[in-house]
């Protein structure tokens, strides 16, 4: 998806929320508060740490720990190779620090998704 298809996505999950009952948007706004992302952070940490922070900021705590384990592994090698390896991981992770804006917005439409199903369900838990 494009920039412009995720906004009009988050554009159609905002008018879900404001359709939802005053206790229920309250749920919404409570949870997606706690969860959503900014774009700036996440690229400011994969522009100055290539060593996956920026995947660990959103949870992604497999694809963080590669990076990691892969920068560790380049810096303790260096003089052996290991800057080909830092290179290699620079390069896999560039493309991500430019579609920082479209990761984190895919990213935060799944948080608005998953918080409005979790406002319907809690105040439907709570009605019966």
């Amino acid at each position: 998806m494009n920039l412009e298809q995720l906004r009009d996505e988050e554009e159609q999950l905002r008018q879900q929320v404001r359709e939802l009952g005053p206790e229920q948007r309250k749920l919404f706004y409570k949870r997606q508060e706690k969860e959503i992302k900014d774009p700036d952070t996440y690229a400011v940490l994969n522009y100055f740490f290539v060593a996956g922070l920026h995947h660990f900021y959103l949870r992604k705590y497999l694809w963080g720990s590669i990076d990691l384990t892969l920068m560790v592994i380049g810096i303790l090698t260096f003089p052996i190779g290991g800057f080909v390896l830092l290179i290699l991981l620079v390069l896999l992770e560039l493309p991500q620090l430019f579609m920082s804006q479209r990761i984190v917005q895919r990213y935060n439409n799944q948080v608005m998704r998953d918080c409005l199903a979790q406002a319907k369900n809690q105040t439907r838990v709570v009605t019966h």
